[in-house]
């Protein structure tokens, strides 16, 4: 196992005395090595690996860390070098123009180099730097223009070739400098297995493969399209109990049956019903509804009472239709409700067997995926894992950081990059990616703040192909689809956040949407090198104040209950979360609930409907009038914290007042009033009356992100209709997508 992948913390996660310790005073990461004399060197900067040395080439000195493999002609200044400079000009312009068209940060040695380090040479050659990936110049801050933060030029002896201009994002969403107050016991590497682009393009294969499988079985046996985002959520629903090894393909949940996948099939049988608005649609949904009824109780095994029943009642009901026509819209949707209240129960009864074979077939085939998936990837490492035994938990408390792989990476393939206009493209084997360049330089920042094992940035443009197609997949190919997987609060409640209540950690993020550079995220194997701290359902904090928006999945969200109290009983160090959920009430969901109920409960607000606005969840590739939307739904922040962590950010009337200013929207912003979210429900539209047994559980994600994970585009994809009239009502999570 290499000394770069392993991700030992002794560098970035020092041993803390207490929780309250700053990161400043944490102790030194590595001992240095012991020379023949002593150092000319500060000994900070002896401690952080630097030591001086001389240039043969040049007759002076230099200066080298052993940690980064990085050289400086001028002294060092700690927290204000830059990784992949390259002082001491190895990457000056080529006499030749062969080495320029090398991609991904691989280029062609010297001549004098490939002479010094022979099977002969004492000396050992030198790793040298690259050139920066984009146009962007490296930095902490590329757009930053202030001259403290400008890095000076180090002296070259051979002309420079002037470097690119900086790119400076038109607006950032984002603050990476703010520094965790999050402590967590110190663990072990993970055994994920490092990210390949080979594997990721037949993950996003085989994905694409089994949404055409399970459309195809709706097809086939129900004759119905498959409920929208039913897979994105069956996906994420998935994923809270799955324990197989495949990121994204789930391979081993108990039970089998995916109980949102079924709910949400259900509601669409024997047809799909949609949100009415005129007479003529209630009358035209009333006759389909008791036709589809009969002719599927004809064409099934049913018990005779069934039939009776269900014939029965579509009969009355064609007799009604054709009798009465000058009935309103109302009575249409109170005798649909009727109907499906008579009809419902023996029509689930007929296509259960037919519903549990679909949800069976499409877990055989993911589970079949993934260890074919598993099978192909071990055969690309060069050191094939082996099965280690868990190692016990370490006592010592250290700040939080990124989760680190404990399988080296193999080499991995060239990815080509080109810029078209603001958009960065991303190319392998033909499979194109995108980002926007501010999201593109947000991307570089993490890296280098989070990845240990790439210092010369050569692996960056595979892992950030990878990190997008693996995001990509997830959404699902339609328009907007699964961007609410991916949305984030407002900045000004991120700022608000962070300056009233402490809060320096996302509970639900991914790279692309976070605020802070740390943060929980649904696929550790490849978030890990852009900061990701892994899921939330498996990170556990010992103090620290947290974010936490989740999809809006009810499983999920009552695994996150159930994850925060357990923290909260364990912990007496200062411990807090503010948890962003809709507020749906006509049925509430069953988190919401528990939460209002719970003993660590310190406070609890409403923000209005229509009256805030969130980001959206394809902000690294929308445009910047797109970037935020109004909810459709209220959103209820409910305040979870223990003694030490009501005592030191306890929600007070201040920090509350302040908070909710930052949650309205700016009249100078352009916002999209068609949401992503659950839809809001109008006191007076009857087509939005819920119903307790109508409720999709698995119900929609929604503006507040993955694992993550996490969903759903509410305007387009609702199978909103009365409650007198859906089984999936504009009430239900599944219905609350409903547009403005």
């Amino acid at each position: 196992m290499s000394n770069d992948s392993q991700g030992s913390v002794k560098g970035e996660a020092a041993v803390m005395p207490s929780p309250s310790v700053p990161a400043s005073s944490q102790g030194p990461p590595l001992s240095p090595s012991t020379t023949s004399k002593p150092p000319e060197l500060p000994d900070e900067l002896v401690q952080a690996g630097w030591s001086k040395c001389w240039s043969r080439r040049e007759n002076r000195p230099y200066y080298f860390n052993r940690f980064t493999n990085q050289s400086l002609w001028e002294v060092p200044v700690l927290g204000q070098h830059d990784v992949i400079s390259d002082p001491l000009g190895l990457n000056a312009a080529p006499a030749e123009g062969g080495d320029s068209n090398l991609g991904n940060g691989q280029r062609k040695r010297r001549i004098s180099e490939e002479q010094g380090a022979g099977p002969n040479s004492l000396k050992r050659a030198k790793v040298e730097p690259t050139t920066p990936i984009s146009p962007s110049t490296p930095g902490v801050k590329p757009w930053n223009s202030a001259p403290e933060e400008k890095q000076a030029q180090p002296a070259v002896p051979t002309t420079p070739t002037p470097a690119p201009a900086p790119y400076r994002p038109a607006v950032i969403y984002w603050d990476l400098d703010v520094q965790t107050n999050a402590v967590i016991r110190e663990h072990a590497p993970a055994n994920h297995l490092p990210p390949h682009p080979e594997i990721e393009l037949q993950r996003a294969q085989l994905v694409t493969k089994l949404r055409q499988h399970y459309h195809e079985l709706c097809h086939q046996r129900e004759g119905i399209d498959p409920p929208r985002e039913s897979f994105n959520r069956w996906l994420l629903e998935r994923k809270v109990i799955d324990k197989g090894h495949d990121p994204l393909l789930p391979s081993d949940c108990e039970p089998v049956i995916s109980p949102s996948m079924f709910r949400e099939i259900m509601n669409d049988i024997p047809i799909r019903l949609s949100r009415i608005k005129y007479k003529e649609e209630a009358r035209k949904l009333l006759f389909k509804y008791a036709e589809a009824a009969k002719k599927m109780i004809d064409s099934r095994n049913a018990s005779p009472e069934s039939r009776k029943v269900v014939k029965w009642n579509a009969e009355d009901t064609m007799s009604w239709l054709r009798r009465d026509h000058s009935a309103s819209k109302e009575d249409y949707m109170d005798r649909l409700e009727h109907l499906r209240q008579q009809c419902g129960p023996h029509v689930t009864a007929v296509a259960k067997d037919s519903v549990e074979g679909i949800c069976s077939k499409i877990y055989q085939l993911s589970a079949e995926y993934s260890r074919r998936l598993r099978q192909t990837h071990l055969s690309l490492l060069q050191d094939p894992p082996t099965e280690a035994s868990a190692s016990p938990q370490q006592s010592r408390l250290v700040y939080c950081y990124p989760v680190r792989l404990a399988i080296p990476s193999p080499p991995l393939p060239r990815v080509e990059l080109h810029f078209e206009n603001d958009v960065a493209c991303l190319r392998f084997r033909g499979e194109m990616v995108k980002v926007n360049r501010g999201h593109f330089s947000k991307l570089e920042l993490l890296y280098r703040y989070s990845c240990i094992d790439d210092p010369r940035f050569e692996k960056f443009l595979s892992r950030v192909w990878c990190l997008l197609k693996r995001y990509q997949v997830m959404f699902g190919s339609g328009a907007n689809e699964g961007t609410g997987l991916q949305g984030a609060l407002p900045v000004p409640v991120f700022e608000a956040l962070n300056r009233q209540f402490g809060v320096s950690f996302e509970c639900f993020a991914s790279p692309l949407n976070c605020y802070f550079k740390q943060f929980s995220s649904a696929f550790p194997d490849i978030d890990c090198f852009f900061g990701s701290r892994g899921p939330f359902l498996s990170f556990s904090p010992v103090s620290g104040s947290f974010e936490a928006n989740p999809p809006f999945c009810e499983e999920l969200m009552d695994a996150m209950v159930t994850h925060f109290e357990e923290l909260l009983e364990k912990s007496s160090e200062p411990l807090s979360f503010i948890v962003f959920v809709p507020e749906w009430r006509d049925p509430p969901t069953p988190a919401l609930t528990r939460m209002e109920g719970s003993k660590f409960l310190r406070h609890q607000m409403s923000v209005p409907a229509y009256e805030h606005e969130y980001r959206s969840g394809s902000q690294h590739i929308c445009k910047r009038e797109e970037m935020y939307y109004r909810a459709v739904h209220g959103t209820a922040v409910l305040f979870l914290q223990n003694d030490a962590g009501f005592a030191k950010w306890g929600p007070t009337p201040e920090r509350l007042a302040e908070l909710m200013a930052a949650y309205r929207p700016s009249p100078s912003r352009p916002s999209s009033m068609s949401s992503p979210g659950p839809a809001h429900t109008t006191p007076g539209d009857r087509d939005s009356t819920p119903k307790a047994s109508d409720r999709t559980p698995s119900g929609v994600i929604s503006p507040g992100v993955h694992d993550n994970n996490n969903n759903n585009n509410g305007n387009n994809n609702t199978n909103s209709s009365s409650s007198s009239s859906s089984s999936s009502s504009s009430n239900s999570p599944l219905e609350k997508m409903a547009a403005v």
